[in-house]
């Protein structure tokens, strides 16, 4: 999809899903695209309710306004992935609750679930805190998303990618799950975590799948 209405539509869309999904409230968290060599992000301190695809701001991804409003106070770590992460194609950002009640433990979400390596990785990791809108916290989930396609901000929230937008609601939602998944083990005891072997097949299974869909 390259039209950029098109895209401003779509990025309206995913933000509104987001709140239905109960991954997002008022106006927290933020979404954004890529749109050729530019991106469109939500703008700052507007409910979705009340967005239209207008009011979507168009950014270079050295984080110049091109076109429209005030961008979301998130706007540096979603120019840097999007500059960063050429294989990426959208960013969502969201407050949901059981990624955000293991991010205020400043917990990593290990190999609870094999599902885990849908994020890349054999873990969901978790940054330090770093105060929101600033360049430490860019810098900071940068990190904990090497090789990965989510992370948790500490005291703050999860970051999803994906190569479209379709793509990073469907890593949103399942590292909710394994997030809440993680939280109601912990609730009971100690989860027995899978080895780096385990979801190292995982991971070649993951592959294996993907090909046959592409066939």
């Amino acid at each position: 999809m390259s039209n950029e209405q098109e895209l401003r539509a779509a990025l309206l869309d995913v933000s509104r899903r987001m709140v239905e999904l109960g991954l997002n409230r008022g106006t927290a968290g933020n979404a954004s695209v890529r749109c050729g060599e530019c991106l469109l992000i939500t703008p700052s301190a507007l409910p979705v309710s009340e967005m239209t695809a207008a009011s979507m701001v168009r950014m270079s991804l050295q984080g110049e306004v091109l076109q429209g409003g005030k961008p979301s106070s998130e706007w540096r770590f979603h120019c840097d992935i999007l500059k960063n992460r050429t294989e990426i194609g959208a960013v969502l950002h969201s407050h949901s609750p059981f990624a955000t009640t293991l991010a205020c433990l400043r917990r990593e979400v290990p190999a609870v679930h094999y599902m885990i390596a849908l994020a890349g990785g054999d873990s969901i990791r978790c940054t330090p805190y770093s105060i929101f809108g600033e360049q430490q916290l860019s810098d900071d989930a940068l990190e904990a998303l090497q090789g990965r396609k989510a992370c948790l901000l500490g005291n703050h929230g999860m970051i999803s990618l994906g190569s479209d937008l379709d793509d990073a609601l469907a890593v949103a939602q399942e590292v909710e799950f394994l997030c809440e998944i993680y939280w109601r083990t912990l609730s009971v005891g100690e989860p027995k975590l899978l080895t780096a072997q385990q979801m190292h097949e995982v991971k070649l299974k993951f592959v294996e799948y993907k090909k046959r869909d592409t066939r």
